[in-house]
């Protein structure tokens, strides 16, 4: 079975940073553009920790209110259909039939919606949606409910997503293998270590059918 991310691997995740950008702004946050992007540039490269966490404390303080500025973020955080990519479907459609498919994402309940009306949902059996459980990536508690609920062993699945931090490792704990996608919330330059770290890494989903095929 292969679970995929959503942001950064099926839609492009640059409406996720402008959407916090926004966010931090009406929150009182005063920084440029540049300034912005280059934060968020070095927490991609360091795949250490919460990206909303890491923005708040350097655009509003370590004592900025992260769920009023997340409140607000969810206002603007929606993928229009521009936003997806265009190699997702033929990926899904590659390996439909050969594998069970499923998602497990950091991501508000309305991404379904969004992936109804793209013709994505019809590839997902089982769904681990953040919002929809109240677990979220890199909680190892949302990898053990969805592959329970997916009843499949670990050693028999895989975790396609873009950051180290919150879908290589946490999946490889679980014992599942991990495909890392160097786009969306992934480094611009992947160190050697930080490539070594995961089963297989591609630079987009074209790649993916081969990569499940040699391991089939």
């Amino acid at each position: 079975m292969v679970f995929f991310d959503i942001g950064g691997v099926m839609y492009d995740d640059s409406v996720y940073a402008r959407s916090w950008q926004r966010a931090l702004r009406e929150s009182g946050a005063e920084f440029t553009d540049e300034a912005f992007d280059l934060e968020y540039a070095a927490a991609r490269a360091a795949q250490s920790e919460s990206f909303r966490r890491r923005l708040t404390r350097r655009f509003l303080g370590p004592d900025a209110d992260l769920a009023s500025v997340e409140a607000r973020a969810s206002r603007y955080w929606a993928y229009p259909p521009s936003a997806l990519y265009p190699d997702v479907v033929p990926c899904l459609e590659a390996i439909e039939g050969r594998f069970r498919l499923g998602v497990i994402a950091n991501q508000p309940s309305s991404v379904r919606a969004a992936m109804e009306r793209d013709g994505l949902t019809r590839f997902f059996e089982v769904w681990g949606v953040s919002d929809d459980l109240g677990l979220s990536k890199p909680d190892p508690k949302l990898f053990s409910h969805v592959l329970y609920t997916a009843g499949v062993s670990p050693a028999r699945t895989a975790m396609v997503g873009d950051r180290l931090d919150y879908d290589v490792r946490p999946a490889r704990t679980a014992g599942m293998r991990s495909v890392w996608v160097l786009r969306g919330e992934a480094p611009d330059d992947p160190t050697p270590a930080q490539l070594d770290e995961t089963d297989a890494w591609v630079n987009d989903l074209a790649e993916v059918p081969d990569v499940l095929g040699s391991w089939s």
